[in-house]
């Protein structure tokens, strides 16, 4: 693993457990910085409010010069995200900053929530409902914040006390 890489993903787990901003909490796993488990809870005032949903982080040698894979754990029904947890977000493709670190990303996923862009849709039916029949797009926004209280089986990563808020209780190797 390239040094850089290392210090920055030490950096950014630092600043996320030292001052995380409202919402959002994540660390990697204990046994591999390159992946991390992080939570959103769903922002006040949204159809999303009440949910905690669950993501993976996977970053490689060339972070923070390329953004980190990000997907959805938990399942999503949104205008943005694709079926398989994916999702559509312009600072994890074309705008990309290496200035972005994990508490930007995160923040940025909370505020999608927030703000739907149904004119770039990962998920056709979830951006057409939100368009044109918000009482059902609320209603399936519903169903799935009620599912993201219970443990997502397909996660598989056997790491599931690094997402439940022991964040800052995992040893983390530093180099200065």
């Amino acid at each position: 693993m390239s040094t850089n890489c290392k210090k920055r993903l030490i950096r950014d787990f630092k600043r996320l457990s030292s001052d995380p901003p409202g919402g959002i909490s994540g660390s990697p796993l204990p046994d591999n910085i390159m992946l991390w488990n992080a939570v959103i809870f769903g922002p006040g005032d949204t159809p999303f409010e009440d949910g905690t949903f669950k993501l993976l982080l996977t970053f490689d040698e060339s972070y923070p010069n390329k953004p980190p894979t990000v997907k959805f754990l938990s399942r999503m029904f949104h205008p943005n995200v694709y079926a398989n947890g994916e999702l559509c977000l312009d600072i994890l493709q074309n705008r990309w900053s290496p200035t972005y670190d994990v508490a930007a990303i995160l923040t940025s996923i909370q505020s999608l929530l927030h703000d739907p862009n149904p004119n770039s849709p990962a998920n056709a039916e979830a951006a057409q409902l939100y368009r044109e029949n918000m009482k059902e797009y609320v209603r399936r926004v519903k169903v799935t914040v009620e599912e993201s209280w219970l443990d997502p089986e397909e996660t598989g990563t056997g790491s599931e006390s690094s997402v439940n808020g022991s964040a800052g209780s995992e040893p983390v190797e530093t180099s200065g």
